[in-house]
């Protein structure tokens, strides 16, 4: 019988490429490849499982700033990581958008409980912006991590929009001078 991690990144995947609204228990068990009986002996209900993949995700973003920390040698390098999250992502973000980004706009329309949780895992990226950009000396660090966020989050929509890899690559090169200029001139 598959683990409740293996159900985990299965509804993590469905979630992402079709919506939690449109993604069923029985698409879950199906990907899965269990019967909904077996499905139920790990979770209940499909907003457990939801709770399970925020979950997940936030515990993956953690990990990756961790990392992205540990390679990195100056503030200005991690940012720069952050940014780069497009290059390694770009085939996925072009067809789905950002995971949480695209998550939460939908429990935004939902009206959806978990909203603030999923919320969350922005609010990790928002401060390890903010830390770095504070480490810069850039002025009011908070609002340039949120508008770095709302700048990626652009790119993100757009780019699952228009499938312009051109514009993909002028909106990476814009946040690379953006940050570059920041570690040079932090009072900007």
């Amino acid at each position: 019988m598959p683990t409740r991690a293996t159900i985990i990144a299965a509804a993590d995947d469905l979630f992402y490429r079709q919506g939690y609204a449109a993604t069923s228990f029985a698409d879950i068990a199906t990907t899965v490849g269990i019967s909904r009986g077996n499905f139920y002996y790990h979770f209940k209900t499909k907003d457990e499982i939801l709770d399970a993949v925020i979950a997940e995700r936030a515990a993956r973003t953690k990990a990756l700033l961790a990392q992205w920390e540990a390679e990195s040698t100056t503030p200005a390098a991690c940012l720069h990581r952050f940014v780069d999250i497009f290059v390694v992502n770009r085939a996925k973000i072009m067809r789905h958008g950002c995971p949480v980004g695209t998550l939460c706009a939908e429990l935004a329309k939902l009206d959806h409980a978990a909203l603030p949780d999923a919320g969350a895992i922005f609010t990790l990226f928002r401060h390890w912006l903010a830390r770095h950009l504070e480490a810069l000396g850039c002025p009011e660090p908070d609002a340039q991590a949120l508008h770095l966020l709302a700048r990626s989050q652009g790119i993100a929509t757009l780019a699952s929009t228009f499938h312009d890899e051109a514009f993909i690559d002028r909106e990476i090169a814009q946040l690379h001078a953006l940050i570059d200029h920041i570690a040079t001139s932090p009072e900007a």
